[in-house]
Formats: structure tokens, sequence, C-alpha cells
């Protein structure tokens, strides 16, 4: 795990200006405190912070080939490196190190662009062919490490964070207003935008190349499988496949010359992973866990049943509400946007503790998208089933009566009908992705002041991907969410730990894993109201029955009664407040009516007033370059 930064000079007679470049690199430094490097090259320039992960004394970067033509920064781990590396040898490459990053550059050399196609494992990458004047980005299958860029009047910018391709722009920053509704929607900005304007992500799956001669290319190498494999299999046949996949990604996953652990949960995912972990390794499995001094958002008790059967050397760490409001715009600043969901700080907290005591992390991120572990899909699928019972037995006017009815219900009734049949047409856009938006677009179009951004539909890339998708309503739920939701999530993931200074790996995302699972029937995986069906069969005999049969809770946050009680003044400020207000990016009265009632307990916007708080911070931050401070029950802004 490092941090990678570059720029590229379109005129091949300009130089880098390397206090610029070393300004990008160095924003990253909790990206890579074990190292630095730097490569000027006339109009191109490259920067590296390194975590020493594989050969901790060599695989310095800016790395070369062999005659110094071809140059590499990167991020990431390969796992297939090793098998790779006798084949690369056998066809004249002289390896001069051990690590995984020599192997990109002679793949490179023997199958250019398409050399990504031979790796797995998460990676993003520059790299600078000389001879061609020709430079190639590249971000792993699944998106599992961010690559960011910026293309200027004369030059490209890139960088592992936005964070560093903004510390080489001369002017501040932008609000990118157009993709506001979908931000409200969905917590995050899919597809290839960000919030900053002109700064966008390399999509997972992409290279990105530039050349004077060819201007940019960006090529997609790898999809989800587009087709489900409807044969003869049983669940209890595809649990055994899946068993035997999951045991190897495990294994490949353990690539490490430095200390290794795991975050424990407590539930099915991190819970398979250390069990399968604890039979692989000879010494104690490491493991972490998080929890708040609140019963209904502590899962410590599920992860300590996991440590205690595996003999985990473990650790905790409790985070005060106190702890959790002034890490906030910190980490803020570690995602360079607004905090998608609360779960991120807790796992800030969890990875500062894993620090001390190793370098890389095991992690179950992945399983719920792969798997439709979820309650969305389950409630999704039965909507649906109902929904159509509905309108094929009930005539019109009564259904457009009973919906009418349905949504002017008190908002502490209209919580359970939202989302449901009774409220909204039995479609996919209606029940899962308006269905399950934080702010619905009927809820939109009273909050947002510009009403020329209605016409951005909020759920467009969910549903491009939700279309294309091989299968029914199932796969094609799981397929949308693994190429948006799970990328914001990754990033997550990735820029959590690495604020901590530390490597996150997700064996549920191996390569081959995913193009099994995925083809999979959905039938195998949400079978009536179990979901994770096929998982659960696949690992029954590993993990605890109490763990297999109890509810999901997932990083669970108390936000609900912070909200109502001593964190109030928070959404004043941050909300309310009259700085808040002079953006006129809301209407006054409804964030007022948001705001209120949940402050009286009618109405459950906890997560609505979370994402307008972090909304606010990250405008302070970045928009208007200053540092916030939200603590103790009070906010305050300098």
């Amino acid at each position: 795990m490092c941090g990678i930064a570059g720029i590229v000079k379109f005129d091949p007679r300009e130089t880098v200006d390397e206090a610029r470049l070393k300004r990008m690199r160095d924003v990253l430094r909790h990206r890579g405190p074990d190292g630095e490097g730097l490569l000027l090259d006339g109009p191109v320039g490259l920067g590296h912070r390194r975590l020493s992960i594989i050969d901790v004394a060599g695989g310095h970067q800016p790395m070369a080939n062999e005659d110094e033509t071809i140059w590499i920064v990167y991020n990431g781990e390969i796992y297939n490196h090793a098998a790779l590396r006798p084949g690369l040898e056998q066809r004249g490459h002289r390896y001069r190190n051990r690590s995984d990053t020599e192997t990109i550059l002679h793949a490179y050399e023997e199958d250019g662009d398409r050399c990504v196609e031979r790796l797995r494992g998460m990676f993003a990458f520059a790299l600078w062919d000389r001879p061609r004047g020709r430079v190639l980005l590249a971000r792993d299958p699944l998106g599992i490490k961010p690559l960011y860029y910026a293309w200027g009047a004369d030059e490209l910018l890139f960088a592992s964070e936005i964070k560093a391709v903004l510390a080489a722009l001369p002017t501040r920053p932008a609000l990118n207003h157009a993709v506001i509704p979908e931000f409200l929607a969905s917590r995050f900005v899919s597809g290839e935008e960000t919030l900053f304007r002109g700064v966008q992500k390399l999509l997972p799956g992409r290279t990105l190349s530039w050349s004077p001669g060819q201007r940019v290319q960006i090529r997609r190498y790898w999809h989800l499988p587009t087709t489900i494999d409807e044969g003869p299999a049983t669940l209890e046949e595809q649990a055994g496949e899946l068993r035997d996949r999951l045991t190897a990604a495990v294994r490949s996953h353990l690539m490490t010359d430095v200390p290794l652990g795991l975050f424990l949960s407590g539930g099915i995912d991190s819970s398979a992973l250390a069990i399968l972990m604890a039979r692989m390794i000879e010494e104690p499995v490491r493991t972490f866990s998080v929890g708040f001094d609140d019963p209904r958002a502590n899962e410590l008790s599920w992860a300590r049943l996991v440590a205690d059967k595996i003999g985990a050397e473990h650790r905790e760490v409790i985070v005060s509400p106190g702890e959790f409001f002034a890490a906030l715009p910190r980490l803020i600043w570690h995602e360079d946007e607004p905090i998608a969901t609360p779960a991120s700080v807790p796992l800030h907290f969890v990875s500062r503790l894993a620090r001390d005591h190793v370098k890389v992390v095991l992690t179950g991120e992945g399983a719920d998208e792969l798997f439709l572990g979820y309650n969305r899909y389950r409630v999704t699928a039965w909507n649906q089933r109902l929904g159509r019972v509905w309108e094929a037995a009930v005539p019109g006017g009564i259904r457009r009566t009973s919906a009418l009815i349905a949504r002017a219900l008190p908002s502490r009734l209209r919580r359970y009908t939202d989302a449901t049949f009774l409220a909204r047409p039995a479609t996919p856009r209606a029940l899962f992705f308006d269905g399950f938006a934080v702010f619905p677009e009927a809820m939109q179009q009273s909050l947002l002041t510009d009403a020329s951004l209605f016409r951005r539909d909020p759920h467009a890339e969910g549903l491009r991907h939700y279309g294309a998708a091989p299968g029914g309503l199932l796969e094609r739920m799981s397929h949308a969410d693994l190429q948006t939701y799970l990328v914001e999530l990754l990033m997550k993931q990735d820029q959590m730990s690495m604020s901590a200074s530390i490597e996150s790996r997700v064996p549920f995302l191996d390569q081959a894993l995913v193009e099994y699972a995925a083809a999979m029937p959905g039938r195998f995986k949400l079978d009536g109201l179990r979901t994770k069906a096929v998982l659960r069969e696949a690992v029954r005999d590993l993990v605890p029955p109490e763990i297999l049969t109890r509810r999901k809770m997932g990083f669970p946050v108390p936000l609900d009664p912070w909200f109502r009680g001593p964190f109030w003044p928070v959404v004043e400020e941050f909300v309310l407040g009259p700085r808040a207000l002079a953006r006129e990016l809301f209407v006054p009265s409804e964030l007022r009516r948001i705001a209120e009632e949940q402050r009286a307990g009618i109405g459950r916007h906890a997560d609505r007033l979370w994402l307008l708080v972090n909304l606010e911070l990250w405008q302070r931050m970045f928009l208007d370059g200053e540092d916030v401070t939200v603590a103790g029950g009070a906010a305050s802004g300098s």
C-alpha cells in the first residue's frame, strides 16, 4: 500500500516543476511513511510514498526496468506475482528484487496495456514509457485501490487521493453542483465525476493512456460476468465450490513480509475469514474490533466469541461520542469527501488500534454485495413480488388512493411504508433505488433551491448498471451495487486504513471468487428471508451457530439519539447555522422541518442530517480552506 502522484506535460519540450510534484507527493505522507521517491524526466514527473509490505529492503519507487526506459509508481499488491515471475524470466527479463512492482514492469514490456489482464490483486499504477512518450494509468477490476486525475489545458495530474491533485492546482477547488442530486440520494457520486469540479476518478477495470500522437484513450479491460450460470448445481454443490475459492483467496491474501491481522466485527464475513486464517498460520491471529458504549451499537461480544474460538490475540477499542465527532473533520480530509456512512469513523479508530501491532489487515468488505447480505435486497424482492399481486388484484383507483394515504401518514409511520409497494410502483427504480435513497426524488424537489438540478437523474448510474446486468431482480441489484456502492465502500476502507498507515486487503473480492459468485443465480444467495444463503452453507461447519443466525448490525452508529440529544448543536451549526444557509443550496424551511422532526422524535432523519452536516464540513474545509472542529456536544469553526 502506497501513495502515487504525477504530472504529465503535453508539450514534450516542457519540464515538470519539482517543488509542485513534491507537494503532491508529500500530502500523501500518511499512505507511505516508510519512504519516498521522485522521478523527473522532462515532461513527466512521478512521485511515490512507500508503505513497505513486500521486499521491505528493496522495492523502492519510482522503479525502472533493466535499461531504465520504462518507469512505474504503483500502489497495491499483486497476489500472483510469484507465479508470473518464472515465465517472465524465461523470456529474458532480469529481476533485481523480490517486489511485485517489478513484475508489472516486465509484464508491460511483454504485453503492453494488456498486462493488466494477467494481474490478480489490487492496484493503481502509473507507467511512463519513455521511448514511446506514453503514459499508462491503470486501476484494478473492482476498484480496491483509488486513482484520481484532472486535465488542464497543458497537462494531466493524477494521484491516489484527490487532495494530492488539489495540491498542484493554482486555484481553490469548486463544488460540482451537477452531482448534488446523486450525492443526496446515494451518499456518494458514482461514475467518473466527483464532488470537485474538474476532478475525475479512473473507474475500476479501466486503463487510461496518453501520448502526443494518440491523445487520451480510456479502455475497459474487465467486466462482471455477462451471463448467469443456470446449470443443475445444488445449493450444497455451489457452497462447496465457494468454500474452496474462498479458502484459496484467503491463502493468497496472506502474502506479506510484515505482521498481518484482521478486522473482526463478529459478523459472518469477518468470522469466516478469521477462522480460515487461523488454520493457515502458525501463530495466533491478531484480531481487532471496535464498538461504542451504547449496547445498541456494540458487536464486541460477538467478536470475542470468534476470537476465543480460534485463540486469537484479540484487541478492542471503545469510541466515545465526543471522540467520534472530534475526529470527523480530520477524517473528511482523509476521504476527500463528505463521510458517506458513519461507519468510516469507527473504522479509523480500529485502524489506529491495529497500526501498533500490524501493517496489514484482512477485512470482509464485498461479501454483502456479492451474496445479497443487505436487508434492502430482501425488502425489495418481497415488495416486488407482493406489488405484482397487488397491481393484478386491486383496481388502479384504489391503488392510487392507497398510495396517497401511505404518503400522507405521519413521519413516524411513513418510514414503514415509504419503501413499499403500497406507496410506490413495483419497479426496481421505485423500490430499490429511490426507495432506499437517503433523500428520495420527491424530497429533493422540496429541498433543493436550484430547480435545474431536477433534470439530473440521481439514479442514472445505478440504473445503467442494473439495466446492463444479466439475470433477474436479484442478480441485477447485486451487479449494480458491485459497480457503484461497493466502489464507495472500498474507497472508505482504503482511506480510513491509510489514515493510520496500514494496508487493508479484501479476500472476498479476489477476482476468481468474484467472477464465480457474480455468475451464480440469486436464488442461492437470497433464499426466502435468508440472506447470504450460499455463504452461510459454505462456512456452516466453521462459524459458530450463534454468529450464523444472529441479526446483521454492520458497524452500527447511534446517530439517532446523538442528534436528538447531546449533539443537537452540531445540527444547529452545520445544517441550520447562518454559514450553511448562506450557501443557498437548500430551502431553509425544509432543513428546519427535517431537523425539528428529528429533535422532537417524530421523524427518523439522522442519516439525512448526517449527510448535510458532512457536506457543510467538507465545503468549509476544501472549498473555504478552513480548519474546522466539532467537539463535545458543541461546534465551532475557525
